[in-house]
């Protein structure tokens, strides 16, 4: 079964959440049309606390002092996310350790980095988790995309006059969910999204609970 999820709605509800991080965004929740309700602010992390912390009351406190051997199973924390374009995989590395991998849907632009805004490609490059918005496709971290080598890209795109008019270098790449259950693995049977890497809402949960903001990213073809 392919899952052919509509790009408008995608769109819609990407730019209205993602207001609350980037200046100009324009997107709704998804599957609602209209006015979109109200979005819960990004859970900001305070620096040097565990990750986790910052997902209460949806996870567990953790205490102010924990060691791997003071936790017995404790899951190791996420130094830093790897997500290759072309395997379509997303790996959560601990300390140069894959200790966690998934298959993502992505955008449907295709090999090479994002370049202009509607491309709907996801970007190549090395970028942060800049922050998490719960609500949007379940739960959104966002991409510190674009980086300085992407505007540098965009500027001399622009001087050449190979971008169309009216677009910018684009904005509001995350790592996030779907918001519906129901879609769950079927999502990833085809590349959907409007350059972002989605996951299944349970996927995107571990994720976000084991990776900090902060977090490198480095996303490869």
């Amino acid at each position: 079964m392919v899952l052919r999820l509509p790009a408008a709605l995608a769109a819609a509800s990407l730019a209205a959440a993602l207001a609350l991080t980037a200046p100009s965004m324009t997107a709704g929740p998804r599957g609602v049309s209209g006015a979109a309700p109200a979005l819960p602010r990004p859970v900001a992390l305070v620096p040097g606390a565990p990750a986790a912390a910052a997902l209460a009351p949806h996870a567990p406190p953790i205490a102010a002092v924990a060691t791997p051997a003071a936790v017995a199973g404790a899951s190791p924390r996420v130094t830093e996310i790897r997500i290759d374009k072309s395997e379509h995989t997303l790996d959560l590395v601990a300390d140069g350790t894959i200790v966690r991998s998934y298959r993502v849907a992505l955008g449907p632009g295709g090999a090479g980095p994002k370049l202009y805004e509607g491309d709907r490609r996801t970007p190549v490059g090395t970028y942060r988790v800049a922050g998490r918005i719960k609500g949007l496709f379940h739960q959104f971290l966002v991409v510190s995309y674009p980086n300085e080598e992407d505007r540098r890209r965009f500027a001399e795109l622009r001087r050449r006059g190979e971008v169309p008019p009216g677009r910018g270098v684009g904005h509001g790449i995350g790592i996030h969910g779907v918001g519906d259950a129901q879609h769950a693995g079927v999502h990833k049977d085809t590349d959907w999204t409007l350059g972002c890497i989605a996951l299944d809402d349970d996927e995107i949960d571990e994720v976000a609970r084991r990776t900090p903001d902060g977090a490198k990213i480095v996303i490869t073809d």
